[in-house]
């Protein structure tokens, strides 16, 4: 049967950097993106961790579909390292996903030391790191032909809650820095966009206790529950994809309607 669309789905052959991926969204973008096909890097604190996940996708898809690198991204000097992996083991790159991420008690009116500590760690893990990243992934990216840049913000970066000051500011820098980026590099051919996630079950949200989740979801949230790390993964598969190449500078909640309810 011919096909009457011009754009392809495919990310068959990409290769893929992957930050915080050895748990939650981080993982499940990873996992998603070679089960389409892309040869994923695996990034993220943690040799044991990172290698289970290496582990799960090469039982899947063969020893060459991916590579485990332990990477702490507040350090310039590792980021260097993770890019440098990245072009030794595959000679090309063509998709970042800035998902590694801190959440820390920031108020005002916690002690000095300690709101300068979270403020300066939650701002070097959430938002310097994506800079640096973009940026020492920007040649390999031009000379892809058709990079992509996906940066994984929150919600946080539009409703916000009290106490999480520098993770509130951290996740509104991140959708300041897409569209700079966006607007920078649209020339070169690659795309940068954000992702909101709301209230998602992972790692950072298991602590909350599952009857308050539930009424939180019931009373936040039109789709009435919290959302699962694949779902975000899809998205981040969607913004990709070749067929996805006009879409720039893109701020996306994946929250199940929570944004956008007034009451």
């Amino acid at each position: 049967m011919t096909r009457l669309s011009q754009l392809s789905r495919s990310v068959d052959g990409s290769v893929a950097i992957v930050t915080g991926a050895a748990s939650g969204m981080g993982r499940a973008t990873a996992q998603l993106l070679a089960d389409e096909g892309v040869r994923v890097v695996v990034a993220d604190l943690g040799a044991d961790r990172v290698a289970a996940v290496v582990e799960e996708i090469r039982a899947a898809h063969g020893a060459d579909a991916a590579l485990g690198v332990e990477c702490d991204v507040a350090s310039h000097d590792q980021l260097k390292n993770l890019v440098t992996q990245t072009m030794d083991w595959a000679g090309r790159l063509t998709i970042v996903v800035n998902n590694a991420g801190v959440s820390m008690i920031n108020s005002v009116v916690q002690p000095e030391d300690e709101f300068e500590a979270n403020w300066a760690q939650t701002l070097d893990i959430n938002l310097t790191a994506q800079a640096r990243l973009a940026r020492l992934a920007v040649p390999h990216l031009v000379d892809s032909g058709a990079g992509r840049i996906v940066n994984i913000a929150s919600t946080e970066a539009i409703v916000t809650t009290g106490g999480l000051a520098a993770y509130a500011a951290s996740k509104a820098g991140v959708v300041g820095l897409t569209k700079s980026l966006a607007v920078e590099l649209g020339r070169s051919g690659i795309t940068v966009n954000c992702i909101c996630p709301g209230p998602i079950d992972t790692a950072m949200t298991e602590a909350i206790d599952v009857e308050a989740k539930e009424k939180y979801a019931r009373r936040r949230v039109p789709l009435r529950r919290y959302g699962v790390p694949e779902e975000v993964a899809h998205m981040t598969l969607n913004l990709c994809l070749p067929a996805s190449s006009y879409v720039n500078g893109a701020i996306i909640p994946v929250d199940g309607g929570m944004s956008i309810r007034h009451t």
